[in-house]
């Protein structure tokens, strides 16, 4: 993968794990809660389930490759369209409700956490499809599809663990301001993606 290449989908990772999302939301509740030696459990379960998910997404891109090479300029646009729809959704959304109720709910232990983090990452039948689009703006067909897997899903995967890590220890901060502010936050990152999808269809 190109520098440049990798550090335009460097940026959009760091935009990706710090929008609203089903993970970033259970970092934030499980810090909380249970604190962050607790969270963590959670947060790596969570990785292995992005993990499997970009692998999966991966597999697609490249058995359409295979069928033929012009399928990855189609992967473009669609791709591109599903980025700003999905900016479109994201500037729309109500801030979350992030509201404890209960802060002295029983322990669970780091297995039910891990599970919980895992299934929050593969149970969103839209993450595939994101992630399909998403990965397809950065494919070269031209290069290893495996080495740009790897590294495409060490960045995303580290980016992930550092953000929600991050969530889980600063979760009191963290959840007041989302409450203040967390419509505007979704806006931003709604026309930042809009932006990406719209751009990266003509780049090379």
């Amino acid at each position: 993968m190109a520098l440049d290449t990798w550090l335009v989908y460097l940026g959009a990772a760091v935009l990706l794990s710090l929008t609203p999302g089903p993970n970033g939301l259970l970092a934030l509740t499980s810090g909380a809660l249970y604190g962050t030696r607790q969270a963590l459990f959670m947060v790596m379960g969570g990785a292995l389930g992005f993990t499997l998910i970009i692998a999966l997404s991966m597999v697609g891109i490249g058995a359409l490759l295979q069928a033929s090479a012009q399928v990855l300029v189609v992967m473009k646009w669609l791709g591109g369209a599903y980025l700003v729809w999905l900016g479109i959704q994201v500037w729309r959304a109500a801030p979350p409700d992030l509201n404890v109720q209960d802060r002295t709910a029983h322990m669970p232990s780091g297995r039910v956490l891990f599970r919980r983090g895992l299934l929050a990452a593969i149970s969103n039948p839209k993450a595939i499809l994101f992630f399909g689009a998403f990965l397809s703006q950065f494919i070269n067909p031209q290069r290893s599809l495996f080495g740009q897997f790897a590294i495409m899903a060490a960045t995303f995967v580290l980016i992930e663990i550092f953000t929600e890590l991050l969530i889980a220890s600063l979760a009191q901060r963290v959840r007041r301001w989302l409450q203040r502010c967390g419509r505007r936050f979704n806006q931003v990152c709604g026309g930042l993606f809009a932006m990406i999808g719209l751009s990266l269809p003509f780049s090379q």
